[in-house]
């Protein structure tokens, strides 16, 4: 049993949305210990509470009562403009929709989340050079200065990930990442963030596909806002 400081843990977390009669617990008493480098699967059927669960750990929502602490700090009650830095320095986001800028390069796009580190003491200089080595860690060394409608669905997701990976984030979240994505396009997305969780990534994914859940080490099932179901994978990283 992993006995550090965990990465990710909840108390308690509720998420309540409505009042009286209309009141929807969309969690109910959450638990949840995620440590360094584990590859985390995140299932579940709609309105069983995952998504709202990603939003809590992604700091995009607070919890109504309990609390989450990210990498030891209590994020529970932080206001907006707190979360928005905590969401910039210490996470890395991958969506299924991508979320780029449509008539930006790859470069560009991956360096935006640096516009707005405030502990940003590095040179421009210094940040386009980590952001081509993201680019070509994903293997898009080829296409730094494409604009998105030159790329391919999955070398579009590459860029989002390396974008997601610029800050040095202590956890990715990716939800859905190969939704729009096409099989082969897909399977390229989940062998990157399997080499990321190799190299000591902490990554969250949230996913209704069970081919992708077997590329965790880990999957939870939520049901009802509770955790009905956490399971290890039986796989170490490294295996595929």
């Amino acid at each position: 049993m992993n006995s550090s400081q965990p990465i990710i843990q909840t108390k308690n977390v509720t998420k309540v949305y409505g009042m009286g009669d209309a009141e929807v617990r969309a969690l109910d008493g959450v638990d949840l210990q995620i440590h360094e480098n584990e590859f985390v699967a995140i299932m579940g059927p709609s309105g069983s509470g995952k998504s709202t669960m990603m939003n809590i750990l992604g700091c995009l929502d607070r919890p109504t009562t309990g609390q989450y602490f990210l990498a030891g700090e209590d994020v529970s009650q932080l206001d907006k403009t707190q979360l928005a830095i905590i969401r910039n320095e210490r996470i890395g986001f991958v969506f299924q929709s991508f979320n780029l800028l449509a008539r930006t390069t790859a470069l560009e796009n991956v360096l935006l989340p640096t516009l707005y580190n405030r502990h940003n003491e590095s040179g421009d200089e210094e940040y386009e050079e980590r952001g081509v080595a993201v680019l070509e860690s994903v293997g898009l060394g080829n296409r730094i200065e494409h604009q998105p409608h030159e790329m391919s669905g999955g070398q579009i997701q590459r860029v989002a990930i390396a974008r997601a990976l610029i800050n040095d984030p202590v956890i990715i979240l990716a939800d859905e990442p190969t939704g729009n994505l096409d099989t082969k396009s897909g399977t390229e997305i989940m062998s990157v963030l399997t080499d990321l969780h190799r190299q000591g990534s902490t990554i969250v994914m949230v996913t209704h596909e069970d081919e992708n859940a077997d590329y965790a080490q880990r999957v939870i099932h939520f049901r009802d806002g509770v955790i009905e179901a956490d399971k290890l994978n039986g796989r170490r990283t490294g295996d595929r």
